[in-house]
């Protein structure tokens, strides 16, 4: 097992509560969310990456079956569609 070492930094009070629930969400504290961010880097050597508390509901499993059932429909013919009047915008 790798030897660990404490790295001690300040952070602004409320950046901390705040990430301390996010972590708690996902299941983790923040000792784990920061490890996990740091070794991220580390492979990737780069910064930009994603992990989300809370994911964009567009993209759950259950929204796209959905958009794949309509889109089926569509392509097959069978999806009922009706005209409508277009909105104008200023």
């Amino acid at each position: 097992m790798a030897q660990s070492v404490n790295v001690n930094f300040r952070m602004d009070v409320e950046l901390k509560k705040n990430l301390e629930e996010i972590g708690q969400r996902m299941g983790m504290n923040l000792t784990t969310m920061l490890t996990v961010c740091c070794k991220k880097i580390e492979q990737e050597r780069r910064i930009p990456f994603e992990i989300t508390a809370d994911p964009d509901p567009f993209y759950s499993e259950s929204n796209v079956r959905y958009l794949k059932s309509k889109l089926d429909s569509l392509n097959a013919g069978t999806l009922p569609l009706e005209s409508h009047e277009l909105i104008e915008v200023d």
